[in-house]
């Protein structure tokens, strides 16, 4: 293994357990990457050299005895700067939470070092996760490895950025909008938005309560899709401080390849509303294409409702989340960060919600979402968009699509539809623009069927040859 961080983690973890590399050795090389990439990247918000070094060590000493290792074992991965990490800073990007320190670890990371994952690090986010790109008054702006003058996303864009450059081999991100599926595809990896409560969103800040339950979850970033199904095995099972999670047995592997093949596809590549690029479109009908030649049954099939369910989906995370932050820096010095302004200012352009609106908006998600189950009764899997550009330039906020103009939140509403209607989604590097820019694919199913999604994704990526190395050296 010439380079040990840019192999996928199954590869890794599989050298290690042959033991023709050390742990040690994979930790040193990617430690020598951060030290060397995320000057350029800022992709993090603490780094535990020392801790993971120590980490290692231990790890080989596992190894040498012989015995049973974890799925993980030696394994460097990195957590979104949202999700508890005793003894390291959780703070959300925002200055409300400055120097907060959890004493003990979210059950997914206990669940993630309980398998021999080693954390190298937490990574960087927009304050309090508001945005679709990573930037905040306390650890600055994350720029994408594929173009430095481009954002990875958000909210989880420096995990996305850290990941996708080599800085880490696979983590944890959180998506209550597009914030996993978004900074996947800007950035070229793969990631996995569950079903609400599959994999526990305890310890998590802000907290998945209240509305925010029914949209708001934790999952998988990884460079591929075999990487992203392991992390999610380790981290999935009930939790009894989700108030979501569900007795669901632990997931089993993917399914083979002849079962596959009997899942029926929808696809479409417009909502009819939001264009996408041209770009965009080529690389879905190409993905379409290209899996019909593989031998999968797929047809044209656009789920009704989806611009209601955007237009329910703002209610909670635009309205609802306005309110919230509104109480949080009520009484407060702390100014919020520009980005976090411009959100608050679209809300306070729109008349308030009313406590009926809210009322009637909470039993029309269950009605549109009874109906899309029912709908994918017979096309129990999806593809569509991720989002109706690629990685866009820090700061853009609006483009020109087929003569109309898409604004910035338009452009995100390919995900934000699965997120009220409690979708598993993932996205799949499927592509690349004219200029390089990478392409996903969004693979989504029905509740709890998460073990299709991932099927599926791995033919996509299958067919389309999956993560490509960042040209940043």
């Amino acid at each position: 293994m010439t380079d040990p961080s840019l192999p996928s983690a199954a590869e890794i973890a599989a050298e290690i357990r042959r033991k023709s590399i050390s742990p040690r050795e994979v930790i040193q090389a990617y430690l020598a990457r951060i030290d060397r990439l995320n000057p350029k990247l800022n992709a993090f918000t603490h780094i535990d050299g020392e801790g993971a070094l120590k980490a290692a060590e231990a790890a080989e000493a596992a190894v040498m005895r012989g015995g049973a290792l974890g799925p993980l074992h030696g394994l460097p991965l990195t957590v979104k700067s949202s999700i508890d990490i005793a003894g390291w800073p959780c703070e959300a990007g925002t200055r409300l939470r400055a120097g907060h320190i959890p004493a003990c670890d979210a059950p997914l990371v206990s669940r993630l070092k309980a398998a021999g994952a080693i954390i190298l690090g937490s990574t960087n986010a927009p304050e309090l996760l508001m945005a679709y790109e990573t930037d905040n008054l306390l650890y600055g702006r994350t720029n994408n490895p594929w173009d430095f003058e481009r954002t990875p996303g958000g909210s989880s864009g420096g995990e996305a950025a850290a990941i996708a450059a080599g800085l880490s081999a696979g983590g944890v991100g959180s998506d209550g909008g597009g914030s996993i599926r978004v900074p996947a595809h800007f950035s070229g990896i793969c990631g996995l938005k569950p079903t609400p409560g599959r994999v526990p969103a305890t310890g998590h800040f802000p907290p998945s309560l209240g509305p925010f339950a029914l949209i708001g979850v934790v999952g998988p970033m990884a460079r591929t899709v075999e990487d992203m199904e392991i992390l999610f095995q380790v981290m999935a099972g009930a939790d009894e401080g989700d108030t979501f999670s569900a007795p669901i047995r632990r997931p089993r592997r993917a399914l083979g390849r002849s079962a596959i093949r009997k899942i029926r596809i929808g696809w479409f590549d417009d909502d009819g509303l939001v264009p996408i690029t041209e770009d965009t479109r080529k690389v879905i009908r190409r993905v379409v294409g290209d899996l019909e030649l593989d031998g999968f049954h797929i047809q044209p099939f656009q789920p009704p409702g989806l611009e209601r369910a955007r237009e329910l989906w703002w209610n909670v995370f635009g309205h609802v989340g306005s309110l919230l932050l509104q109480k949080m820096f009520s009484g407060c010095k702390e100014e919020p960060s520009p980005l976090l302004k411009e959100f608050l200012a679209i809300v306070a352009a729109e008349p308030p919600l009313t406590r009926d609106a809210l009322l009637d908006a909470w039993i029309e998600r269950d009605e549109l979402r009874l109906n899309l189950i029912s709908k994918m009764r017979d096309i129990p899997v999806l593809l569509c968009p991720v989002c109706s550009v690629p990685a866009f330039h820090h700061g853009e906020r609006e483009w020109v699509l087929d003569g109309r103009r898409v604004r910035y939140l338009d452009a995100m509403s390919y995900t934000q539809w699965f997120n009220i209607l409690g979708n598993p989604a993932a996205v799949v590097p499927a592509g690349s623009t004219a200029e390089g820019l990478p392409i996903g694919v969004q693979v989504v199913g029905r509740p709890y069927e998460e073990e299709k999604v991932i099927a599926v994704a791995s033919a996509v990526e299958k067919v389309c040859g999956g993560w490509r190395r960042p040209r940043l050296e």
